[in-house]
């Protein structure tokens, strides 16, 4: 049997280094690492395409919710066609709640409500009528004024709520001072429905 010389072995292992410093320094930068890069942007694209087309499958139930909604008067959102109107229906809702929270007035009055100009800073996706809303109340009126506003439809909410508490309180038309009570302001805020095309260009 012929044997192999020592110095075949160590040229066999300086080979196999050799290949082994090829692969990392050439083959695995240039060929190795991109095709993982690859292979995972194909993966996250199906996982996209996936979503995407479960979505396309829900196109007529969307469609469908959005004529419901089309037809209750735009669900959440303010029917009246223009911001001035939208804020004109907001100061009503207003009225009628603090009169419903408090008939006669006797518990709970407003003191101001101004509307409060659009803010072009503020970029929100629709548009966004705001009043501004100062309240003379009892501790129980304010409690039913907020959540009366908060839970109507369509949707209306509160912000910068500010709340300071007073030892006597008059409510407007009431010569008799109260004792107790809140000085309330915030400022109440809903969205315009938006046109189908204005929506449709989104």
């Amino acid at each position: 049997m012929k044997r192999v010389e020592p110095n075949r072995w160590y040229a066999l292992l300086l080979l196999l280094g050799l290949l082994g410093m090829v692969y990392l320094l050439v083959v695995q930068p240039l060929f190795a690492s991109p095709l993982a890069e690859i292979e995972a942007k194909v993966g996250d694209l199906q996982a996209r395409n996936a979503r995407l087309r479960s979505l396309l499958l829900m196109r007529p139930q969307i469609e469908h919710r959005l004529t419901e909604l089309d037809a209750q008067g735009g669900g959440g959102f303010l029917a009246q066609p223009s911001a001035e109107l939208a804020t004109a229906a907001l100061v009503q809702q207003l009225e009628q709640v603090v009169s419903e929270s408090s008939p006669g007035g006797r518990g709970c009055a407003i003191v101001n409500r101004e509307p409060l100009a659009d803010e072009p800073a503020v970029q929100e996706r629709y548009k966004r009528v705001t009043v501004q809303v100062r309240l003379r109340c009892g501790n129980a009126e304010t409690v039913k004024v907020l959540h009366a506003l908060e839970s109507a439809r369509p949707y209306v909410f509160v912000d910068e709520l500010q709340i300071t508490a007073q030892r006597y309180f008059a409510v407007p038309g009431n010569e008799t001072p109260q004792e107790g009570g809140l000085d309330v302001s915030f400022n109440l805020y809903g969205y315009v429905l938006p046109t189908r095309e204005a929506a449709r260009g989104r």
